[in-house]
């Protein structure tokens, strides 16, 4: 189980201590029902972002692509929609000098009053980065991320100029950088190699993990803290996993509609560009590990469907928590027991799953929290043993 042997007892994880983030969609295309458009409807966009804060999702995701609407421009645009959603700027190291970057995040940060939160993406696919002209090595993209982290933690607290002499970068006094609102800005950092988690234990405030059985998050979890221990620190990086459920009012209605969706995804990924770049075996081993898990079987734990992972290639985050709003707020509880205190959820069917997460998942999770933080034991969410689903013959 995810849970401590005595089981009452619970961590003493807080409901304030959870988190929950979304990614921004910018048009109604989705990987159910693609729509041929590249463009920004801005009237989508703001009634998605307007959702994500109607339910109580607490960051959002800017995702970056060579061929996607520009991550820093677009966290502008949420940071003004919102009042209160905390962007999150996916940024590719290759793709911008970091004291540049550390003046736009600096810029976000104080017209956000304080929101901003910055993903570095080293890069896992040789193909993407030649795209915009890096032909870097694998190793060679993660001693650039690790560079590009201390410069920028410099451009936020140098008060005078600086210089810089390392392995990718070079500059002569620079600065002292243009002000965070109030402090650093909080780094991300992703990835399932040594050389990701070796930076992300050792230097990120948050480090990133796909949805993977609950075994393998505990001991990579572990993994993190014992780098973050060994560099001598004295924090520890705060963890974030990520999902896709499919929910509906009972958990054979979300079995169901699981079902339908996976034939519909597949069907995506096996035309146009899908079809031509998705079928070879995955450099990541983020996507390798989620191939593997899917090959071994379907269903995991409480919830966790691989079968997702399977049909896209594992093309980014992709396996799914499928149940009821009850099974799925208690399996993403499950992981937070792990460690996790940010829980990124987002669906297939994107702007209703915003909607349907904020009504029935997101409050579950919050009173099973709220519940443990005013008592000391759990709630009746977690009543089910989290194997319960594969019991029923669901693997």
């Amino acid at each position: 189980m995810a849970v401590d042997s005595e089981p009452d007892t619970v961590p003493t994880t807080a409901a304030a201590d959870v988190e929950f983030i979304s990614l921004t969609h910018t048009n109604a295309s989705t990987e159910l029902e693609p729509i041929p458009t590249r463009g920004i409807d801005l009237p989508f966009l703001r009634r998605y972002v307007r959702a994500l804060e109607d339910g109580g999702y607490d960051l959002t995701l800017l995702p970056y692509g060579s061929n996607t609407p520009d991550s820093f421009v677009l966290a502008t645009a949420v940071g003004q929609l919102s009042d209160r959603l905390k962007p999150i700027v996916a940024v590719r190291p290759n793709t911008v000098f970091p004291t540049v970057a550390a003046q736009q995040l600096a810029t976000l940060d104080q017209l956000t009053e304080g929101r901003a939160v910055v993903h570095l993406i080293s890069g896992g696919s040789d193909a993407e980065q030649a795209r915009q002209g890096d032909y870097l090595t694998k190793a060679e993209r993660y001693s650039r991320t690790s560079e590009f982290i201390d410069i920028l933690r410099r451009s936020w607290t140098e008060t005078a100029p600086f210089s810089h002499a390392g392995t990718h970068y070079r500059f002569d006094d620079f600065g002292p950088g243009f002000p965070p609102h109030a402090g650093p800005i909080p780094i991300s950092i992703g990835g399932q190699s040594d050389a990701a988690f070796e930076i992300g234990g050792a230097r990120a405030d948050i480090f990133s993990f796909w949805g993977e059985p609950l075994a393998d998050i505990r001991s990579q979890i572990d993994r993190v803290h014992g780098i973050a221990a060994a560099a001598g620190r004295a924090d520890r990086p705060r963890i974030w996993v990520t999902f896709r459920p499919i929910i509906d009012r009972t958990d054979e209605l979300a079995w169901a509609k699981a079902r339908d969706y996976v034939e519909r995804i597949a069907r995506t990924f096996e035309s146009g560009a899908h079809r031509r770049r998705d079928k070879n075996v995955p450099e990541n081993v983020g996507s390798q590990r989620a191939l593997e898990f899917a090959r071994r079987r379907e269903v995991y734990d409480r919830a966790l469907w691989t079968r997702t992972a399977a049909a896209t290639n594992a093309q980014g985050a992709s396996t799914a928590l499928v149940g009821s709003p009850e099974t799925v707020a208690a399996a993403i509880v499950d992981y937070i027991d792990l460690g996790a205190s940010l829980v990124s959820i987002r669906g297939y069917d994107t702007l209703n799953d915003v909607v349907d997460y904020g009504r029935y998942v997101l409050p579950l999770v919050r009173q099973e929290l709220a519940h443990r933080k005013a008592t000391g034991r759990r709630g009746t969410l977690q009543a089910d043993h989290p194997g319960a689903l594969v019991a029923a013959g669901r693997a």
